[in-house]
């Protein structure tokens, strides 16, 4: 079950369901839901009628699975980001390594090889708050690719991002540069220096949605044509994920995610959490993570999404009174 590289579409569903059964014994909080919605975790014999674990969860529970007679200490602590008001999710991760190289598989699915790239990063308050899930993966890629240049993560010293650029085109020409940055910072940049030279050498940018109260919420239209004429960019790529999974997502544009074998998206009925149909065009999000083994794998969130006939999904935004997240959740037309 560790071994996330053999999971492929066809055995993916199969691996869920011998998952849950695991965590429905061995994963406390989980076990103590199901007992609660009095479900015979025995009796599950399809995705659509597992119950999944409200996220909220991750706020209030130490959700963690133990194997009989092993009790682990988490060797990492990943917290969500949020305001001084807000109660932080968080993720305790026994294997970090299982971590970092599930999402580097992804990426390279998305992408290809780490060393083909040289990344930066504008993330301040991810940077600023800690623990965060999104800086550990891109730190990773940093060492990964071995890139030549040296500082990769920037505060909010936009002139210094504008030089990185520069450097690292000087540095290895042959290189991709990917900027990844939270919404409201890339805007910032975007205000201040849109139409820069350097900006218009990035051949990716990467938003991972978040407003974070820094700025109104926008349309994913309205948001992406604002960086795409700010970065010269013919379509803005987007990658989906929050602290309590381990693994991601990629959009290439249009705001459309294609998820890995081990991530399986289901829509629900936003007003029944138990409405799981595979039929289902549009609907609130239950994920499957098959990366979150020593965890909770099967998540209810409080994000909104549509399904396409092609098996990409878009998020639309998030259902009344939740908590604005770190990840991409504009709200789409």
């Amino acid at each position: 079950m560790r071994d996330l590289a053999a999971v492929s579409p066809a055995t993916s569903a199969a691996l869920a369901l011998r998952l849950f059964r695991f965590q429905a014994q061995y994963c406390g909080p989980y076990q103590e839901w199901l007992h609660r919605l009095g479900c015979e975790w025995q009796h599950v014999t399809r995705l659509e009628d597992i119950p999944f674990l409200p996220i909220e969860f991750f706020k209030t529970h130490l959700v963690q699975t133990y194997e009989p007679n092993v009790v682990w200490q988490p060797r990492e602590e990943f917290r969500s980001s949020g305001t001084t008001q807000q109660q932080r999710s968080r993720h305790f991760v026994r294997d970090p390594q299982l971590y970092r190289h599930n999402a580097r598989r992804i990426f390279e699915a998305t992408y290809g090889p780490l060393r083909d790239w040289t990344f930066l990063a504008l993330l301040p308050s991810y940077l600023e708050q800690g623990h965060s899930s999104l800086v550990a993966m891109v730190e990773d890629f940093v060492r990964a690719s071995a890139q030549p240049v040296g500082e990769a993560f920037f505060l909010h010293n936009h002139a210094a991002l504008l030089t990185a650029i520069d450097e690292a085109r000087r540095a290895a020409p042959q290189r991709r540069i990917m900027l990844i940055g939270v919404s409201y910072a890339l805007l910032d940049l975007a205000q201040v220096f849109g139409g820069a030279p350097a900006l218009r050498q990035l051949d990716v940018v990467l938003e991972t949605g978040g407003m974070k109260g820094r700025r109104r919420e926008m349309i994913r239209e309205e948001l992406h044509a604002e960086l795409q004429a700010a970065f010269g960019q013919s379509a803005i790529h987007s990658e989906y994920g929050m602290t309590e999974l381990l693994s991601q997502a990629y959009s290439t544009g249009e705001g459309r995610f294609w998820a890995p074998p081990q991530l399986q998206v289901l829509l629900r009925d936003p007003s029944d959490p138990f409405s799981v149909d595979a039929r289902r065009s549009a609907g609130a999000i239950n994920v499957i993570d098959l990366a979150n083994i020593d965890s909770c794998a099967f998540i209810e969130t409080r994000d909104l999404a549509r399904r396409h006939p092609d098996g990409s999904f878009e998020v639309l935004g998030r259902l009344d009174n939740s908590d604005i997240r770190g990840c991409n959740q504009m709200v789409g037309g």
